[in-house]
């Protein structure tokens, strides 16, 4: 049974890569002053997390373009320069583009027009992609402060448009040199654009660092600080306490980078299709629900799982020897005899790091969980008298481990309920899922109270501040999960359940939909007959639309209605997010009735028949599935595959407004974005 863990433990490790990150370009905003009233604004681009961002002649990706309001206070000269040189490539989806291939600075010349000092506040609009995304950005804002020049006169505004229309739609001039550090002659005034936060990672090497944390109170490491430090203080020298702070930070240090060598494996082993593969194919999939619930039921007292004792053996014996490097041995072993308690952790950030596409996530994800676990190491290396003062070991240590047990089991249903979804089995609607979670965590609830005992845990007398803080906590997570067996949105986890469209039981449809005040409560929506694949595909609130674009425009041109298109996915956790968090409001309902919705999955797997096959004008394959043509069709039209992606068309398929929308969880943004498609096919 072992041997079986450790493999399944292994190919998992080989499986798990991906890259990923929500808001990879920084930009900063700088002014060099040359010349007479002549002056460069120098716009500076990092990129990070595997992107690649677009020059200003893109090919045929979307191009980086610049748009400089019009103002007498200064005039533009020509067109932004670029540097370094941009890349030309055959992408596979996009054809031949033009990008960076890290980061890039671009200048534009201008003549300053007054005396006073003054602000430029221009937009870039930009796409950015690595080998599994592109994302797409609109009207970031960038913002220099320029300085008046003595004796300056204001130019006409006549004569600036043309330029300002030239900037953006001629390509870009030879690269110039970077400004230097050291030029006296250069006063560089710096403003970084408000860019998003990258929240992804963030969010990621938060978690992993508390992940680290909490491996350091189970019952594989906890009882092991003792030994560990008094190692640290065990020495026949004079300098024992330096000594024992070097030992204790070769200690914490030679954790870190074990642990970041696991990351470096997963980082290294991706493929380009590895991340969608990882996050819809059933074996992946069932793989991650077994070693999720292998780990739990080894929590729940069941088994315990071990790496081969001679692997230990031999490095515990190396550790013996004395010195410096020992303690790097002493670390490797206590990597190995926790095994079965980091092992749920390790795998629960590996499997998060493998379902994004950065290659930071699985890189830096274990850095931090490692640096986490050591810390403390070192932390009583440096004050040992701390030693006295924790917790002893006991049954407390047990309780940890079964509270990890559930919430593993909880969270491993995930990945069957992927599988569920992309090849439509319909084993789980919302309600038996969150049956299953409610049931789960009301158990964790009545285990922290001393209601449930297993076979290795201690008797609870009583309960304590901490573990009373935990029972409450999870107690009303459980009372809030209730309300979902009935219809309710259920905000909060709306990307680990299934979406609502597989609730059988709704009571809150008619309010949300059509009830009788509600906003959404407008014109019942007439299709044009049965929608092609409706028997087994729906919209969520009760809404109606198509699966077929071809199909959905014919209608639309009957009706004289705009279109509203929808590239999702089955597997989609922001497609289902958006849908729970803002289409779940009542004025959005109301607005997406005047349109007819076109939702366009790119993870179906349902075959097309040979008739409906589509060559890929950009790669030349031949589409034979829903979800390929889908995916194909969202590329070669907008140029971008990100999920979910939004666009508003009219009858004739031309697009509404200037922009697309992604996932954005501001319902007032979104009504905003509908209401404008609305009014410019009205106005049209």
């Amino acid at each position: 049974m072992k041997k079986i863990l450790f493999a399944v433990w292994g190919f998992f490790l080989l499986a798990a890569a991906s890259w990923a990150q929500e808001n990879p370009v920084k930009w900063k905003c700088s002014v060099k002053y040359l010349k007479g009233n002549e002056a460069e604004l120098v716009i500076k681009a990092n990129v990070g997390g595997g992107y690649h961002l677009y020059s200003q002649d893109a090919g045929g990706a979307l191009p980086t373009t610049f748009n400089f309001p019009e103002s007498g206070n200064f005039k533009l000269v020509g067109t932004a320069s670029e540097n370094p040189a941009p890349v030309e490539e055959n992408d596979e989806f996009l054809g031949m583009v033009r990008f960076f291939a890290k980061d890039a600075e671009f200048r534009q010349k201008i003549t300053i027009h007054t005396e006073e000092d003054f602000t430029i506040d221009a937009m870039v609009d930009y796409q950015v992609c690595n080998d599994e995304t592109c994302l797409p950005f609109n009207d970031i804002e960038l913002s220099f402060k320029v300085k008046g020049v003595k004796g300056a006169t204001p130019a006409p505004l006549a004569e600036a448009e043309p330029a300002a229309k030239e900037a953006v739609a001629e390509t870009s001039a030879p690269a110039q040199p970077a400004v230097s550090d050291q030029d006296a002659n250069a006063t560089v005034e710096e403003a970084s654009a408000p860019v998003e936060e990258e929240e992804s990672l963030a969010g990621f090497f938060l978690l992993a660092i508390l992940a680290g944390l909490a491996c350091v109170f189970t019952p594989c490491v906890f009882p092991m600080i003792p030994m560990t430090v008094s190692f640290f203080m065990d020495t026949d020298d004079g300098s024992s306490r330096k000594a024992g702070i070097i030992k204790g930070a070769i200690f914490t240090l030679s954790i870190t980078l074990i642990y970041t060598l696991i990351g470096a494996i997963v980082a290294i082993t991706k493929s380009a299709d590895f991340a969608n593969v990882l996050s819809t194919h059933w074996i992946p999939n069932l793989i991650f629900f077994l070693l999720f619930v292998t780990f739990a039921f080894s929590f729940f007292g069941l088994f315990e799982i071990t790496l081969p004792s001679g692997m230990s053996n031999k490095l515990d014996a190396k550790a013996d020897k004395g010195g410096y490097i020992s303690a790097f041995f002493m670390a490797a072993v206590l990597a190995i005899v926790s095994f079965s308690c980091t092992g749920p952790f390790v795998a629960t950030l590996l499997v998060e790091a493998a379902m994004g596409t950065s290659v930071l996530k699985p890189l830096l994800g274990m850095f931090f969980f490692g640096l986490a676990m050591g810390f403390p190491f070192f932390l009583l290396s440096l004050f040992p008298s701390l030693l006295a003062k924790m917790p002893k070991s006991g049954g407390w240590l047990n309780s940890v481990k079964v509270v990890f047990a559930f919430v593993l089991l909880a969270f491993g249903m995930k990945f069957l309920l992927n599988i569920d979804q992309v090849y439509e089995l319909h084993i789980f609607t919302r309600e038996a899922y969150l049956a299953i979670w409610i049931v789960i965590f009301a158990l964790l609830g009545f285990y922290l109270l001393g209601k449930i005992k297993f076979a290795h845990d201690s008797d609870v007398p009583h309960i304590g501040v901490f573990r009373l803080i935990l029972v409450i906590a999870v107690f009303s997570f459980t009372i809030y999960l209730i309300p979902g067996l009935f219809g309710a949105p259920l905000k909060m986890v709306s990307s680990l359940v299934p979406p609502i469209t597989t609730q059988q039981f709704n009571l809150s449809q008619p309010v949300m939909v059509s009830g009788v005040g509600s906003a959404a409560a407008g014109p019942e929506q007439e299709l044009c007959g049965t929608p092609r694949y409706s028997d087994r595909l729906t919209l969520p609130f009760g809404l109606k639309g198509y699966f077929d674009y071809n199909e959905g425009m014919a209608c639309a041109k009957q009706q004289n209605k705009p279109v509203f298109i929808d590239f999702k996915g089955h597997s989609c956790a922001n497609c289902k997010k958006m849908e729970a968090e803002v289409w779940s409001d009542p004025r959005v309902q109301a607005l997406l009735k005047e349109y007819i919705i076109i939702a366009l999955y790119c993870d179906d797997r349902e075959e097309l028949p040979e008739a409906e096959w589509v060559t890929s004008s950009i790669n030349g394959k031949v589409m034979k599935t829903m979800g390929k043509r889908n995916a194909d069709f969202q590329v070669t039209r907008f140029n971008t595959n990100t999920l979910p992606y939004y666009n508003l068309l009219d009858t004739e398929g031309k697009e509404l407004t200037s922009r697309s929308y992604g996932y954005d969880s501001d319902v007032e943004a979104f009504i905003a974005y509908l209401q404008e498609g609305l009014d410019s096919f009205r106005n049209k």
